[in-house]
């Protein structure tokens, strides 16, 4: 049987700074990249926009072998941590908001918002992200075959019991996600209002739009 290929660590190697390292593989903004030097463990940083840059784009393209870019968790990747986390909220009516709020674009920022009501779900969204982050970092590690002087200092990461599948999310009789028909339904409601009380319904709305925690972009 073949066996895994396993991370390669020896004293020799160097020792990388795991926290930009963790910083670089959750930041996946297009104009920002990042490279792990391997003789150091360094890790080289450029945004595109930063003229004071150019010196390290310099260093990286005269000593390419030296350095490794960097590949970051897509928002894919990430949107699906938020799915296996979702999966194992215990509490029927926050998993039931939770769905609710990653359906559709702006989905990390509404996830965030509910999480702020519940800080003890928040703290363990923190830690389940964090180690899906350490396995995901582990990986790269492994396939890249990096040299490094000392193990990952948050040990053995380990699959959630969660398994790595698109959350089930229901759907409506019309084919809809659940964003859609709730929207469907508000409107039919609104539809059916006397003309007397529809300013009574947007003010509520309205009311309901301004109460909410955020809404900065993601």
């Amino acid at each position: 049987m073949r066996k895994s290929p396993i991370m390669r660590i020896s004293p020799d190697g160097p020792k990388p700074d795991w926290a930009a390292l963790e910083t670089a593989f959750e930041h996946n903004a297009p104009d920002t990249h990042s490279y792990l030097d391997t003789k150091t463990g360094h890790v080289l940083t450029i945004v595109d926009s930063r003229p004071e840059d150019e010196e390290k784009r310099l260093l990286i393209r005269r000593n390419g072998g030296r350095y490794l870019h960097l590949d970051p968790a897509s928002s894919r990747e990430q949107y699906r941590w938020m799915e296996r986390f979702v999966a194992s909220v215990a509490d029927a009516s926050l998993r039931e908001r939770l769905i609710l709020a990653i359906d559709g674009k702006g989905a990390f920022r509404r996830f965030k918002d509910v999480l702020l009501s519940y800080p003890l779900e928040r703290d363990r969204w923190f830690a389940y992200r964090a180690n899906l982050l350490h396995i995901y970092i582990d990986n790269w590690l492994v396939m890249q075959d990096v040299l490094l002087g000392e193990p990952p200092p948050w040990g053995e990461a380990r699959q959630p019991a969660e398994p790595d599948v698109p959350l089930e999310k229901p759907i409506g009789d019309r084919g809809e996600g659940p964003t859609e028909t709730l929207r469907r339904q508000a409107r039919e409601f609104v539809d059916g209002l006397p003309a007397l009380e529809l300013p009574a319904a947007i003010a509520f709305l309205q009311f309901l739009i301004e109460r909410q925690p955020s809404t900065a972009p993601e």
